[in-house]
């Protein structure tokens, strides 16, 4: 008879059998033999197959562009990113990662944009979208290991992992270079759960939990989102107990705390950006509906992707829907505890998960433009589409005979979601068809015309731009912002009568708005356009008296004091804008042609320096080649002299003359 030592090894040896046989029945009784996690050979074809149709769905995103709803704000117009260089690296990455952009903290998120830009420029926006793609493959990769971790078998893991990977809400997180944070946030949190899922079902080796921290803290600083990684680990301990237990989730205490220091100082920043007022039409209770409304939709797109938008405007009145909707609210909760009492793990884990992932991101707190967002759902929709999976294995399991009339049901209904994958990442090609798209639903929306406008403007479509600019009049007239973009418009003209209406929207701007030093600062360079030097330099001066950081206005003003012969004043503009900006090449040029043109060669010598360092344009040897004459240093200043004319700068020929000594 075999010792109480070994009955407990036995039945420690037995515990460890199940589990890394992967899960229990649905209902908690016999555990169901599979194959475990082990990944072979044999293997490899479903996810080589999955990766490559996923490629395939999203290729049509990697042609698309940068578009005009914060990815401008995030990297081509964010200084710590375009200003990037080896002198100023740690610098600007310091600043990276402490202060936040659009209300949101995402730095590690902001910080490989700094790369990217680096290495491949700004004008080069498709390799951007390939790293977005490269994110998501590797994604979709530890989501079909994390299906293995989890019981599914082959099938119902290639369909899990496809849902995951081609599904149409997916577009949002992909195609939309900003979502970066989506991505990259989701890559490190799947590997943490991945991880979490070894540690479980292999020995419990520390280096695992090692793994997961590390993972955890660099997906918190790639988005806000994470937090909800502690409660994804206590439903992952529950998954394999079959119960909730107080040891383990207060083993869960510092996770828990990592989350609440990231939330607090998430929280803080959108109080600080006033997102949490962006809203303030619907206050009190009525939120507690939009957020309802907001959850049902998400149930119901996780099966029926209708009507996508990269924008869900708020509704003008609330329609009785939304109240109605609650109900999604009260039906989870019910099912969540019947599935508790009766132990349907499947059921409590997915839906708990889908819940958790998701619940901080409905608009309960008003924080937001919209009240909807496909993105939200990036991790969220793991949990439910877990349960659809398990529900054709068990399906699979009971009645073996419906395994192929179902798998081809399954399939073709994927196919259609990567038709409408493939067919929505083209709404995102530019902003033009963006908020086209979005118009196509929301005619009523003021934001679509605003920014299609603002698109249209910048590519030289001025018909379309003015048409857009006036139908977000109509539909909003006492908002500045609009006016402002509008003059911006006809600003860009050499006719009189038009900049005279861009004067005139600028007024109605201040009008609307009088402490903005934006709207004063472009009415003084419409003054300045008109030759009206002296109204120019007034609405300039009371822009930096607004807002001192305005750098544009000095660098107006220190356009007109040059035009005036007043060299002195302009120069101080120009170190008053270095200040703020000090890797501007071109205004280190021009610091140097100051300096050169009031005999401070010394000066203007090391600012052309500096010029050369940042841009190494070849007209800035022009001015050090006058610096170094005015230093005696003739020979160097020819040099510099040819050099800048070989390489086809037109220099005037009064200042070959004097250099050259012709």
């Amino acid at each position: 008879m075999a010792s109480k030592k070994e009955k407990k090894a036995a039945k420690k040896a037995a515990k460890n059998a199940n589990l890394k046989a992967g899960k229990k029945n649905i209902k908690g009784s016999k555990n169901l033999k599979t194959n475990g996690p082990k990944f072979d050979l044999k293997a490899l074809w479903p996810i080589l197959a999955i990766l490559a149709l996923t490629a395939l769905c999203f290729s049509t995103a990697i042609d698309n562009e940068f578009v005009n709803w914060d990815d401008d704000k995030n990297f081509y117009e964010n200084d710590n990113i375009t200003t990037l260089n080896d002198e100023n690296f740690w610098s600007n990455t310091k600043k990276i990662f402490t202060s936040p952009i659009i209300g949101g903290y995402n730095p590690l998120s902001v910080w490989t944009f700094a790369i990217e830009h680096q290495v491949h420029g700004i004008d080069n926006p498709h390799l951007w979208h390939l790293d977005n793609l490269i994110l998501h493959l590797l994604c979709t990769l530890l989501v079909f290991f994390i299906g293995r971790k989890l019981g599914l078998n082959v099938w119902p893991n290639i369909i899990f992992t496809l849902l995951f990977a081609i599904h149409p809400m997916r577009v949002e997180s992909v195609a939309w270079v900003t979502e970066r944070k989506d991505v990259l946030f989701g890559f490190f949190y799947l590997f943490a759960m991945l991880y979490y899922l070894k540690y479980l079902t292999e020995e419990k080796k520390k280096k695992y939990m090692v793994v997961v921290w590390i993972c955890f803290i660099l997906s918190l600083f790639s988005k806000i989102q994470a937090v909800i990684f502690p409660i994804s680990l206590v439903l992952i301990d529950y998954y394999f107990d079959g119960e909730l237990r107080f040891k383990k989730i207060l083993s869960k205490a510092p996770f828990f705390l990592g989350s609440l220091l990231f939330g607090i100082l998430g929280i803080q920043f959108l109080g600080e950006q006033g997102s949490f007022e962006s809203n303030d039409t619907y206050t009190g209770p009525v939120r507690i509906f939009i957020g309802a409304w907001q959850y049902t939709v998400y149930l119901i797109k996780s099966i029926v992707p209708y009507r996508l938008s990269p924008l869900y405007p708020y509704p003008p009145s609330i329609p009785w829907y939304f109240y109605l909707s609650s109900l999604s609210f009260i039906g989870t909760a019910v099912a969540l505890w019947v599935a508790y009492k009766r132990k349907w793990k499947v059921v409590f884990f997915g839906l708990g998960f889908f819940l958790a992932n998701v619940f901080f991101m409905l608009q309960i707190l008003a924080a937001g433009q919209g009240f909807l967002a496909d993105r939200f759902t990036y991790i969220a929709y793991l949990g439910l589409f877990f349960m659809y999976s398990w529900g054709l294995q068990k399906l699979f399991q009971e009645k073996p005979n419906l395994k192929t009339p179902v798998l081809a049901g399954s399939f073709a209904i994927l196919l259609g979601y990567s038709f409408m994958t493939f067919t929505q990442n083209k709404i995102w090609k530019n902003s033009g068809t963006l908020w086209t798209h979005v118009l196509k639903y929301y005619k009523q929306s003021t934001l679509p015309y605003g920014n299609r406008a603002n698109y249209y403007r910048d590519n030289g479509q001025r018909a379309l731009a003015l048409k857009d600019y006036n139908d977000r009049i109509k539909l909003k007239a006492n908002d500045a912002a609009v006016f402002n973009s509008r003059a911006r418009l006809f600003f860009n003209s050499k006719n009189r009568d038009t900049l005279l209406l861009a004067l005139q929207d600028y007024n109605k701007a201040i009008e609307l708005k009088s402490d903005d030093a934006e709207y004063y600062v472009n009415r003084g360079a419409t003054y300045a356009k008109l030759n009206n030097m002296d109204m120019a330099l007034e609405n300039l001066n009371e822009g930096i008296k607004l807002d001192p950081s305005f750098t544009n206005a000095y660098l107006n003003r220190s356009v007109i004091y040059n035009q005036r012969g007043q060299y002195a004043l302009a120069l101080s503009d120009i170190n008053k804008y270095l200040e703020f900006k000090p890797y501007n090449a071109d205004l280190w040029y021009e610091k140097s042609r100051l300096h050169n043109a009031t005999n401070q060669a010394q000066q203007g010598l090391e600012a052309a320096q500096r010029a050369l360092k940042l841009g190494n344009k070849p007209l800035y040897l022009v001015e050090r080649s006058k610096s170094q004459f005015m230093l005696g240093k003739v020979n160097e200043a020819r040099q510099d002299l040819q050099s800048a004319m070989s390489k086809g700068v037109q220099v005037n020929q009064n200042v070959i003359n004097q250099i050259m000594g012709n």
